[in-house]
């Protein structure tokens, strides 16, 4: 018997596959998934292992259904995150340095020449395609490319010119996010921290201080009627600006942000905070206050001052009270001015009190804080003096009252923070002006995208919301750069094309990658890709044979049916790439994406992935260390692919050994040739639905479903069998199906091992492309598999029964229940409504002769009926077993088990009185 060599068997499948996953057009019909494709900045870890190799598992499943499968890559290159590397090398970054000499182990020749943004591209591009190909991925790799290659940006070109041309594209002022190193635009995939920061307008309330203004930012403008006080840090020091021609008083870092936001700054002096404690202030609405100090006040945040509303501001509340109960500030008392069920006269106070919260570090303040301000924005009214209208409305009045009479501004911030960039510099919000916009905004565009999203299959279904959410929640996004990779910007070549923003409709483009590479780039007009992706015909068309063919392409694999990518991702490009395609397929909604899986994160130890702090397993590790089998089969089966995971290495070597269990017991078996037993057909029956559940998780994206069933479940069942074949029998000769059926299955997950075994089994061709089992309902056999549950359960029963007792057992006796208790367990489980079924059984005369045993019975089976699961219930019913002669064909496995004579006997008849307690389908068992 050969042995289990998780290297050879992968070297043997990647001589067997070089060319065999390349798919073109054919008679079959086509299932074309894709996923997000890697940006190569780095060495990939086991998270990205996760996201590429579920579509390859759902890939080689349809595969092997018969479908034309089609699953391409790519590589995303745009955008100035490899610039900013690129500059960090260069300028000899410590922290860049190790990370990629000694985390992605880069040899220092090729690290030397990390000063080129594109030779990192280029290198771990190649990285990136030869640990895939290590991990088994049935890649089409004749359509790769990269996002900077000509013939793609004449693509984005194309792309853009239909959605300007349908006014999606739009010029004007906005307030975005910035970095003001790189001076340019950042998106999500610019960002080293924050890429979930969205920008806030804040109202700046205006209280007056002498000659200058003292600004505080604030969301909820309504609370002004409230302030006790503000809050300064005393460590920190502020300046005096002249801001458009008015005195104000914020921090530095404030002052810079404010010029970034369309206002004229002239820095004047420095002021200690210290300075500013106890100093008073005013405002028409509020009247004289006084500045507190308090260490907690971040100078990076909106103007480093803040208003404190002790009665509706958690953080204010105990910060206010920390120093009275230091005996400062005594006179100052919370001013209650929003009135909301639940919270009492003073709701910060009430929640803070109720929580039992002892100081502004307890790690319940934030949720305490938000849970007080949604429950004011959405229940809360202010009091009758103060205008008693609701929050909600009378937020965005005194907004504008305050803009419009007391000298208020807006002011434009992150919701959360650090916001810090690829290039290591804290991003600013800056508004741009000139600066061009795809107008997500647009109400029609945004309902053409909810339509689209209407006729599609979103996994799980649940994130169906969240798409729903960001359709409305979606504002105008900046959507040209101008440092960075990419696609020159048509109407203004001085800027980039973002990356978000040049890979939307890339799917299209992989159904001709492969072949618009022979056309000179130069040729590729927009004439060009409106007849291969749009059908309409124009006088000269350059290399029209070859154009043919690529419309033959992407008419025979477009749309996509399903795209894979992270929930992370919900927020821009798996929505964005919505938006773009309904305008580029306009009126062509056979051409619009089917469906969407969407991923959970990925985990190390219980701790979120990160390689910038170090926190990942490479993906190469892992297959060094314990296989490519070992690790897709631990992905697979650790959760579903919606779910988060988590990488324990300790967990994925008993993975591995698993596989080789798998494979042992595969090759012990395969040869067997002994003549089929009744055991041989409740295994076949077994195996039928195994193949039935297995291949509706497949088909529902339910790999660890499909895992559980194909390895555990197959597992499990050959457990029994063996223990049920008669002593020196070694197996059937029908375990070479078996065998076939149960490698098939498999191969999806575990395919290295899969290519060895279909050899082993004599099996035609490449397991890769072999057929998916087929349940065949002719061997299912429900009373065979009734008999070997009841028996199973019985020998557990026995079991437990022999840990629990010290006795050395001379007999056993299994005690079956009289026909009267089936009749009872019948008529419940048959019942709609098994609460009362027990007054109907005692209307019978007979049952009502037994008395208090018949009550008791049917007390005991409606027990029995909601413990058994429903494929036991059913048939016990519909179509029942014969338990004496269960019993009876099983005794000599049952003596041959516990060692001693086993007995067969009418529970009423035996005049034991545990055997009394016997019911249907659970014997009762007395071991004497």
């Amino acid at each position: 018997m050969s042995q289990f060599d998780l290297p050879a068997f992968e070297e043997e499948a990647h001589e067997k596959w070089a060319h065999s996953f390349e798919s073109n057009p054919s008679r079959l019909e086509k299932f074309y998934i894709n996923v997000a494709f890697p940006y190569p900045s780095g060495a990939m870890h086991v998270g990205h292992g996760r996201t590429y190799i579920v579509p390859d598992v759902i890939a080689r499943f349809w595969r092997m259904k018969g479908k034309q499968v089609l699953f391409p890559m790519a590589f995303h290159v745009t955008g100035a995150p490899v610039v900013g590397i690129s500059k960090r090398i260069a300028n000899r970054d410590e922290k860049t340095i190790r990370l990629y000499r000694d985390l992605y182990r880069v040899p220092q020749n090729v690290l030397d020449s990390f000063t080129d943004p594109l030779t990192i591209v280029r290198h771990f591009a190649a990285e990136y395609q030869r640990v895939m190909t290590a991990c088994g991925l049935s890649i089409d790799w004749r359509r790769r490319f990269i996002t900077v290659d000509p013939t793609y940006s004449k693509f984005i070109e194309w792309q853009w010119k239909h959605l300007y041309e349908a006014g999606h594209v739009i010029k004007g002022a906005h307030p975005v996010r910035y970095c003001t190193v790189d001076d340019n635009p950042v998106g999500d995939h610019d960002l080293l921290e924050g890429d979930k920061a969205e920008v806030i307008k804040f109202t700046m309330i205006m209280f007056r201080y002498g000659d200058a203004f003292v600004p505080c930012a604030t969301l909820r403008p309504e609370t002004i009627y409230g302030v006790t006080n503000l809050w300064a840090n005393p460590t920190v020091t502020y300046v005096k600006a002249v801001v458009d021609g008015k005195a104000w008083i914020v921090s530095k870092e404030a002052a810079e942000k404010l010029a970034l936001q369309d206002h004229k700054v002239e820095i004047k002096e420095e002021i200690k905070g210290s300075d500013l404690v106890d100093k008073k202030v005013s405002h028409p609405l509020c009247g004289e206050i006084t500045i507190l100090p308090a260490e907690f006040v971040d100078p990076d945040m909106a103007s480093g001052m803040v208003m404190s509303v002790p009665a509706h501001a958690p953080f204010d509340y105990i910060a206010l009270r920390d120093l009275q109960q230091a005996g400062k500030y005594k006179e100052i008392k919370p001013i209650p001015l929003i009135k909301v069920e639940g919270y009492g006269e003073v709701p910060a106070q009430f929640a803070v009190e109720k929580a039992g919260i002892a100081n502004q570090m307890d790690s319940r303040m934030d949720a305490l804080t938000q849970e007080i301000y949604s429950a004011e924005f959405s229940k809360g009214k202010l009091f009758e003096k103060y205008g008693g209208k609701p929050v909600r409305v009378a937020r965005d009045e005194i907004a504008l009252l305050m803009t419009e009479k007391y000298d208020s501004v807006v002011m434009y911030e992150f919701d959360i923070r650090p916001v810090v960039c690829r290039c290591g510099n804290k991003v600013k919000v800056k508004i741009l002006h000139d600066q061009w916009f795809l107008k997500y905004s647009d109400l029609e565009w945004k309902q053409e995208v909810k339509d689209c999203l209407k006729d599609m299959a979103l996994v799980p279904p649940e994130v169906r919301v969240e798409f729903d959410r960001t359709v409305d929640w979606l504002k105008d996004w900046a959507c040209t750069r101008r440092v960075g990779l990419g696609t020159k910007f048509p109407w203004d070549t001085t800027q980039l094309i973002e990356p978000l923003s040049d890979s939307t409709v890339y799917m299209a483009y992989y159904t001709i990658a492969h072949k618009i590479r022979d056309i000179d780039s130069k040729l590729l007009t927009p004439e060009v890709f409106d007849y291969i992706f749009l059908g309409k015909k124009s006088p000269d068309l350059p290399e029209k044979k070859k154009l043919d063919a690529m419309r033959e392409e992407f008419l025979y694999w477009y749309p996509y049916d399903f795209r894979f990518s992270a929930k992370d991702l919900i927020s821009n490009h798996l929505t964005f790439q919505l938006f773009h395609h309904v305008t580029v397929f306009e009126n062509q909604k056979d051409k619009l994406p089917k469906g969407m899986v969407v991923f959970g994160m990925g985990l190390l130890n219980g701790a979120k992935m990160s390689s910038s702090k170090g926190n990942v397993f490479l993906l190469e590790d892992a297959v060094d260390e314990f296989g490519a089998d070992t690790v897709r089969m631990f992905l697979m089966g650790s959760a579903e692919p919606w779910q988060d995971f988590d990488w324990r290495n300790e967990l994925v070597l008993s993975t591995k050994k698993q596989i080789e269990r798998f494979y042992n017991t595969v090759m012990e078996i395969k040869d067997a040739t002994g003549e089929p037993h009744d055991i041989d057909r409740w295994l076949a029956s077994r195996l039928q639905a195994h193949i039935a559940k297995t291949t509706e998780a497949l088909d529902n994206f339910q790999t660890r479903q499909a895992l559980q069933e194909a390895y555990f479940g197959i597992e499990n069942d050959l457990k029994w069998y063996r223990r049920r074949l008669p002593k020196d029998c070694d197996g059937s000769r029908e375990l070479h199906e078996l065998c076939s059926v149960w490698v098939r299955l498999l191969s999806p997950f575990i395919p290295f091992t899969g290519e060895h075994l279909w050899k082993e089994l004599a099996g035609e061709g490449l397991v890769s492309f072999a057929s998916w089992p087929k349940m065949d309902a002719q061997l299912v056999n429900e009373k065979a598999e009734l008999a070997e549950e009841l028996l199973a359960r019985t020998v557990e029963d026995i079991e437990s029964i022999r840990k629990l007792i010290s006795l050395t057992p001379k007999s056993i006796t299994i005690a079956l229940a009289p026909e009267w208790k089936y009749e009872i367990f019948r008529t419940i489980a048959d019942s709609g409504d098994r609460n009362t079924v027990i007054k109907e059984i005692m209307k019978d005369e007979k049952m009502r002769q037994r008395g208090k045993d018949a009550t008791d019975a049917a007390k005991q089976c409606t027990t029995l009926i909601h413990r058994l699961p429903p494929y036991v219930v059913d048939p016990l019913v519909h179509n029942p077993i014969n338990e004496q002669e269960v019993f009876e064909a099983a005794q000599a496995f049952l003596e041959q088990e516990f060692g001693v004579p086993v007995h067969i006997a009418d529970a009423e008849r035996s005049g034991h009185v545990k055997a009394l307690t016997a019911l249907p389908f659970k014997p009762a068992i007395i071991i004497e």
